[in-house]
């Protein structure tokens, strides 16, 4: 039989990979689980089902429409699994993904770090949409993400002679040092007085032994990965005319980011009332009820500093408080975590765990549709919330369509 001519397809670590550039997992929480969580990378992907949970519905779904991939944005593992039985049910969802050869990826707290990611989206809904949120006075990570390019570690820190600089700082460049982003061979270098004394039995490449000894050097700072800083320093001193080559190491410190990070605080132009932000929060989330925590005295306030954070973000009180934030939007909290807010002199506004998160679903679809040429990406309509009204029915979720890349 003659093999197809048509395009190759995909494959499972083709959209691990395309995952992370929509959401970086160096943004994730420490003890989050995100990435590939279930499958092997070598395996064909076509179609995949975007969800937030993972559920026997999603698992049904995902068969029929022939999926080969899940991507839930909570992670479908995420406690450690010393076994994995079918007499757990939430095991056994895992065993019948394998069986079915569904791979399961989880992208969440780095897709709600990320710039445009689901904190951006709910601080848009609170602003009361595109335009607002775009002349917001104000927008911020509550804990600001921190990165450190893997190629600037390290400093490295030297003194040579003048006449050497050019040696050294070719033997450090060879060695793959002073790699700065898409520039290499970086270095900086000054002019410095060094001064010296040799003791017995040394051979001083400057002047005698026993002498203090003051020449002219240069002051060289590269920088180096952890991988490539043993090489620099064994050609540093390879090449170095001194005996004992001074040098210096320095480990450096990650840099935060004004856009990447846990939460975010944002700040409204026009101030707004309680009521006025939960409009539009509904109207954003799609919910009809909104659960409030106020201090007393405070109804007819209004806020214009607002730190929020979806799914359960409580653990943030302390810190939009002390950022001066009045009020704090997040899907879910505990009964003491409202008293505090409150003798915090916070409001606390409460759509709902899932209500904070689920809107974003068809964006992130389009994001890995565009990241993943090729590869059809459809939102889940059997992924319903799990809480509804007593004697009532879960909100329906949206119809599943194939997401495709914005022009």
């Amino acid at each position: 039989m003659p093999r197809s001519t048509g395009p190759r397809p995909s494959t499972i670590g083709a959209l691990a990979e395309a995952m992370d550039r929509v959401a970086p997992a160096r943004l994730a929480e420490p003890w989050d689980n995100v990435g590939l969580l279930l499958g092997d990378r070598a395996d064909p992907c076509g179609r995949v089902l975007v969800a937030v949970d993972w559920t026997a519905a999603v698992l049904e779904e995902a068969i029929a429409l022939r999926a080969d991939a899940v991507v839930c944005y909570h992670p479908p593992i995420f406690d450690a699994l010393k076994r994995l039985a079918s007499d757990d049910p939430r095991q056994r969802l895992l065993l019948d993904a394998a069986r079915a050869g569904v791979a399961l990826l989880s992208p969440h707290t780095a897709l709600d770090a990320v710039k445009g990611g689901v904190n951006d989206w709910l601080a848009e809904g609170i602003a009361g949409g595109p335009e607002p949120f775009a002349r917001c006075a104000g927008l911020e990570p509550l804990r600001p993400a921190s990165s450190l390019p893997g190629g600037e570690a390290f400093k490295l820190v030297t003194f040579v002679p003048a006449e050497a600089s050019a040696r050294v700082r070719e033997a450090l460049a060879d060695a793959g040092a002073g790699v700065i982003g898409a520039y290499d061979r970086c270095t900086t270098r000054g002019d410095v007085t060094g001064t010296f004394r040799g003791g017995t039995g040394t051979s001083p490449a400057v002047g005698a032994a026993g002498r203090q000894e003051e020449v002219r050097e240069e002051r060289i700072e590269t920088v180096a990965s952890a991988a490539r800083l043993p090489w620099a320093i064994a050609a540093l001193r390879a090449v170095h005319p001194y005996e004992e080559p001074a040098l210096e190491v320095h480990a450096l410190a990650a840099r935060p980011s004004l856009d990447e990070g846990a939460g975010r605080l944002l700040t409204l132009r026009t101030p707004a009332s309680v009521r006025e932000v939960a409009v539009r929060l509904r109207r954003h989330l799609g919910v009809r009820r909104i659960e409030s925590a106020c201090p007393p005295g405070a109804e007819a306030a209004r806020h214009s500093v607002i730190a929020l954070c979806p799914g359960a973000g409580a653990s943030f009180l302390a810190e939009a408080a002390a950022r001066g934030a009045t009020m704090l939007v997040t899907g879910e909290a505990r009964h003491h975590e409202h008293l505090g807010a409150m003798a915090a002199g916070l409001t606390l506004l409460l759509p709902g765990h899932t209500q904070t998160e689920r809107g974003y679903m068809p964006t992130l679809a389009r994001k890995l549709a565009h990241a993943l040429p090729g590869v059809s990406f459809t939102t889940s309509q059997c992924d319903l919330p799990p809480l509804s009204e007593a004697g009532g029915s879960p909100a329906r979720a949206r119809a599943a369509r194939p997401a495709r890349p914005r022009p």
